[in-house]
């Protein structure tokens, strides 16, 4: 299984829980997955198509990654939305 990683309010979602272990061959699969085990998380990662949001970034061992890129059992995946701010 891929170890997914969330941070901020992902993570403060997921019941504190950073890490989430979970399978899928693609980053939408493990997405998909970590939704279903988290359903906290449903509507925050993925938007009401199933694909990601646009405010999401998604890094498979640290290179930037789209929904249909190959995820393995042995693959870091970080999920972490974009900051953004102003004055």
């Amino acid at each position: 299984m891929a170890v997914v990683h969330l941070r901020g309010q992902l993570k403060a979602l997921a019941g504190g829980q950073g890490e989430h272990r979970v399978e899928g061959a693609t980053v939408l699969e493990l997405v998909r997955a970590l939704e279903s085990s988290e359903p906290a998380l449903a509507g925050w990662i993925l938007d009401e198509r199933g694909d990601l949001r646009r405010h999401i970034n998604v890094f498979v061992n640290g290179e930037q990654a789209r929904p249909t890129a190959a995820a393995g059992p042995d693959d870091r995946v970080d999920v972490i939305p974009a900051i953004s701010g102003g004055t």
